[in-house]
């Protein structure tokens, strides 16, 4: 079994740690009333996805 010979440096123990950050999550703008929303989803404000309104809103903009 392979065992280091030696300690690692803090110094490069955390620039191995710095891609392991969290990303946010990317937004896209709704193509019918322009708020962000999620890629892939039904907008929660206007319900329509891919163009056709898929869930009635209380204020639908279609």
């Amino acid at each position: 079994m392979a065992v280091p010979k030696q300690k690692q440096s803090h110094s490069r123990t955390t620039k191995r740690r710095s891609t392991h950050k969290a990303t946010a999550a990317a937004s896209a703008a709704c193509p019918q009333c322009h708020s962000p929303r999620l890629p892939h989803r039904v907008c929660p404000v206007c319900g329509s996805y891919k163009g056709r309104t898929v869930v009635e809103t209380d204020t639908s903009y279609s």
